[in-house]
């Protein structure tokens, strides 16, 4: 019987195993269906898919659309003028960098490699060779009815060398370049689903008094918050106000690593940020090459 269904849709039988097992076994409906579904993509139309009787599944996943960009509301650190609103303005994030699948994992080995290279590894203990004092033996082998020792450096005496202690010595892990980057785009991606994430148009701070920057950020309600600058340096308005606000810290977009991505609940960059992490962890622009005729 499945020879004879196999034969009359022309397909072979390394061919027919291979829809079977993909749509619903036991009904040559579904085998028919599945043909029609495949060349239904393949020609671009999905007019076979409306044919599909009710119930009946194809087995092939349908292509995903392309990815659409990320759309962000603006915030403003300073106070914007009256009748107007930043919310209003939208700031397009690239998908690649902003839109990325939650990846536990890399986000462990990224965490972890940072923390052990944040190790001193500067503990050090001495050995018995390394204990000041005389190498002469404490009493004689025979003779005194009591335990045999040697000098008194030894590990099991008081004030002897320690066996097996910690010596200073590098805890730096390795982890690739490119799990680094994928976590970075992790991260950024994890705080954007979270809503944890803002932009503004720039950090500038007009002033160096902390009490009017907290009184700011008491208004918007940014406490525990990350300040992320694209620029080389930060502004120093925003760096000498933010000094003294304990739950405030700012960092330039070059040194910001998945750790502290992460550690704190809120991050907000700038238009120079957002440009400076699209550009290093999104997709590099090909340029056409010119050929000379």
């Amino acid at each position: 019987m499945l020879a004879a269904v196999r034969r009359a849709l022309g397909q072979s039988s390394r061919t027919a195993c291979r829809r079977l097992s993909t749509a619903v076994p036991g009904t040559a409906d579904s085998v028919l269906n599945d043909h029609a579904v495949t060349h239904a993509f393949r020609d671009g139309t999905q007019s076979s898919l409306l044919s599909l009787p009710h119930g009946a599944t194809t087995g092939l996943s349908i292509p995903a659309a392309g990815v659409r960009p990320v759309y962000l509301e603006m915030s403003s650190l300073i106070r914007p003028e009256e009748n107007v609103d930043p919310s209003e303005e939208l700031v397009e994030l690239d998908p690649d960098v902003f839109s990325q699948p939650i990846r536990r994992d890399i986000l462990h080995l990224c965490v972890v490699h940072y923390l052990d290279c944040q190790r001193q590894g500067s503990a050090n203990t001495k050995t018995r060779g390394e204990v000041r004092g005389s190498g002469a033996k404490i009493r004689p082998q025979k003779g005194s009815g009591r335990a045999r020792l040697g000098d008194a450096q030894s590990p099991m005496l008081r004030g002897g060398g320690v066996a097996f202690g910690p010596k200073p010595r590098d805890f730096a892990t390795k982890l690739n370049r490119k799990v680094i980057e994928l976590g970075m785009r992790v991260a950024l991606s994890a705080r954007v689903k979270e809503q944890s994430l803002g932009v503004v148009k720039s950090l500038e701070w007009p002033g160096h008094k902390t009490k009017e920057l907290q009184q700011r950020i008491e208004e918007l309600g940014w406490w525990k918050t990350l300040f992320v600058t694209g620029q080389e340096q930060i502004p120093r308005g925003l760096a000498r106000a933010s000094n003294n606000l304990p739950m405030v810290d700012t960092v330039t977009a070059a040194e910001l690593d998945v750790y502290h991505a992460l550690k704190w609940p809120r991050i907000v960059l700038d238009l120079a940020a957002v440009e400076w992490f699209e550009r290093a962890l999104g997709r590099p622009q090909i340029v056409p090459r010119e050929y000379k005729p």
